[in-house]
């Protein structure tokens, strides 16, 4: 693990891994002024599954693995929300957390190193396979940058893209080795036969 830093936190109904990309629409105060202030700071936040609680509202317990996310894009749509795209940077352990008086979350947070590795040769059916969702996918995985060669990368876009329930995805990402989300991934695909 890297040393410590605070980060506002960004609770969601998702899990973002390193790599991907993730579009949001901001319509809260608290967001709407830590979307601000990272694009001010060229800084960024966490994004942390929710656990307990809502995304609206209250402040949502999260589970202590999530993934710093960067704006990529931003614009104002036509129902005059703030639409963001932001990208999955690193994972982070969550060492404490509190909530401010405007209810924004901000967190003290540790590195997680990635353990990334080159993509197996018989793993290649799991890229063949993403690479027919990515076809079929809306974007903003039509627009992003690929790496078939790499485990992580791999195992991030499958998570991201199949319907798995949260606290499955959450496993992945919690998972140190990119192989072993891979292997995961491969087993479970496997077993649905998905893929031979």
């Amino acid at each position: 693990m890297m040393a410590a830093d605070e980060i506002p936190l960004f609770p969601l109904n998702t899990v973002l891994f390193p790599g991907g990309l993730l579009p949001l629409r901001i319509f809260e105060a608290r967001y709407l002024d830590m979307i601000s202030e990272c694009m001010r700071q060229q800084s960024g936040f966490g994004i942390c599954a929710i656990q307990s609680g809502d995304e609206v509202g209250k402040a949502a317990q999260c589970f202590s693995i999530g993934t710093l996310a960067t704006v990529t894009d931003f614009d104002r749509g036509e129902d005059d929300l703030l639409r963001v795209t932001v990208r999955g940077e690193r994972r982070f352990r969550i060492d404490e957390s509190w909530v401010e008086s405007n209810r924004l979350q901000r967190a003290r947070v540790s590195w997680l190193e990635e353990q990334d590795s080159p993509l197996r040769a018989e793993r290649q059916p799991l890229v063949e396979f993403l690479e027919r969702l990515l076809h079929q996918a809306d974007a903003p995985f039509t627009d992003m940058e690929t790496d078939f060669e790499s485990a992580g990368w791999v195992a991030g876009r499958l998570a991201e893209l199949l319907p798995f329930a949260i606290h499955d995805k959450q496993r992945l990402l919690e998972t140190d080795r990119a192989a072993d989300r891979l292997e995961i991934l491969y087993n479970e695909l496997l077993a649905e036969e998905i893929i031979r």
